[in-house]
């Protein structure tokens, strides 16, 4: 059969998508990049706020039009979306063109969804904390030929006031080191030029096991491994996802001996105030956050910084956001997400005082979006007349490609314009910067 697989959220689930369309591919169906040609979709779900669950319902509806007007014959939901409503009967009969619901742990029943001949739903939710590993030898049909995303771990063990990720992926479990190596060296080996670790909490890596090496000792044996197995390809790491408790100096002096490790910090600490960090559940102060970011500067002074805010959080005082702004002001980002609170009634936050009106959350949204972009288009100002190495990703149009630096992670960042012609994709080129703009640089071959 034919089969489309449309892949919402995060990186991690990007990941799944990657196992499952591998073992289809295994057992002999094709893949589609256009959903109108299939006999199957699948919609690997989103279900991390209640916009996500919007988007992924949205998406799961207009699916299911092309089983009226399309070859489709099967529609399938995978991943968060049906882990965290598995319960809610209204999803379910709200959804009656869906023929199967996979949980988070359920991907290994891909093949079995597909090819199921019954015309009563299937609807499998085992618990995540059971789910193996893959096994390397399977094959992951990647959906980019260059760039391949790496689980350190599956769940987590935090308990954030705002997050339902625990209840979706079960308690943390730590891939063994080997394994992640031997993948990372697999895939190089197919032709990957940049490999980006990540997990729900990348630097808590470790905690579940009994040895007490952590994240450093992944970053480094993957680095080595690579130096050591590669030592021809220039093959660019990089690691997301970090929690501020766990990001230590040691894994700071880490990235900074090895050249193959992006010197890129991705660090959501979701907010400044301590106050509104201790009603999020979050273990840390605005003083720890400080004394973190002074840290990351001063070992490794041209590291990029990234990190995600959530604005509008239950109690959140006008003195809550002032000292978040000044916050985001002192340590200049290189990038910043910032969302605004999403309710929902299963999460413990739900029962916090005072939530803020939703005007005044988008309000203050806007403010601190305005406020980063002058200190993005600042620091990409000061790339200008410099010359980066970049990866070429695509080719928009005559003339222009579009690639990233180091300082670039994928999707979420800004991006780099290359003016030439006659450029391969998935290659690394010398760039000079000629132009700065709000989020982008753009640049010409030297």
């Amino acid at each position: 059969m034919i089969i489309f697989l449309e892949t919402l959220g995060c990186s991690r689930n990007r990941v799944d998508s990657e196992i499952m369309l591998g073992k289809l591919v295994a057992a002999g169906h094709s893949i589609t990049n256009d959903p109108h040609l299939a006999h199957v979709i699948i919609v690997n779900t989103c279900g991390f706020i209640s916009t996500a669950s919007d988007e992924a319902v949205d998406v799961l509806l207009e699916m299911a039009k092309l089983k009226k007007t399309g070859l489709c014959k099967k529609l399938i939901a995978t991943g968060c979306l049906s882990q965290r409503y598995k319960e809610d009967e209204n999803l379910l009969s709200a959804l009656p063109e869906v023929d199967a619901f996979l949980g988070t742990a359920a991907i290994d029943l891909i093949v079995e969804a597909v090819e199921n001949e019954s015309k009563k739903p299937l609807i499998v939710f085992p618990d995540p904390v059971n789910r193996p590993f893959q096994d390397l030898a399977e094959q992951r049909q990647l959906t980019n030929n260059f760039l391949a995303y790496i689980k350190v771990s599956e769940g987590c063990n935090r308990k954030c006031t705002y997050c339902i990720i625990p209840s979706l992926r079960g308690i943390q479990r730590s891939r063994p080191v080997a394994d992640i190596c031997k993948e990372a060296a697999i895939l190089v080996k197919t032709g990957v030029k940049e490999i980006l670790l990540t997990a729900e909490n990348t630097t808590d890596y470790g905690q579940d096991f009994q040895d007490g090496k952590g994240f450093e000792h992944v970053l480094a044996s993957v680095a080595a491994t690579l130096e050591n197995e590669h030592a021809n390809a220039n093959t660019w790491i990089r690691f997301l996802y970090t929690h501020p408790k766990t990001l230590t100096e040691s894994i700071i002096k880490s990235v900074k001996n090895h050249k193959n490790i992006c010197s890129y910090y991705d660090v959501p600490i979701q907010h400044a105030s301590s106050s509104i960090l201790k009603k999020m559940g979050r273990p840390y102060t605005i003083e720890d956050l400080y004394a973190l970011f002074n840290t990351i500067r001063k070992i490794d002074p041209g590291a990029a910084l990234r990190t995600t805010i959530i604005v509008g959080f239950p109690g959140e005082s006008d003195a809550d956001f002032d000292q978040l702004m000044t916050f985001i002001k002192d340590i200049r980002f290189d990038h910043l997400g910032v969302f605004t609170y999403s309710d929902s009634d299963d999460l413990k936050s739900h029962l916090l005082k005072n939530h803020v009106p939703s005007k005044i959350a988008e309000k203050r949204h806007g403010m601190l979006m305005a406020a980063q972009a002058k200190i993005s288009v600042s620091i990409n100002e000061k790339h200008v007349d410099k010359t980066f190495e970049v990866l070429v990703e695509e080719n928009p149009e005559k003339g222009v490609y579009i690639g990233r630096t180091k300082f670039q992670a994928p999707e979420v960042d800004g991006v780099t314009f290359i003016y030439a012609n006659g450029l391969e994709i998935g290659t690394f080129v010398k760039v000079r910067i000629t132009e700065a703009f709000e989020y982008d640089i753009a640049g010409e071959i030297l």
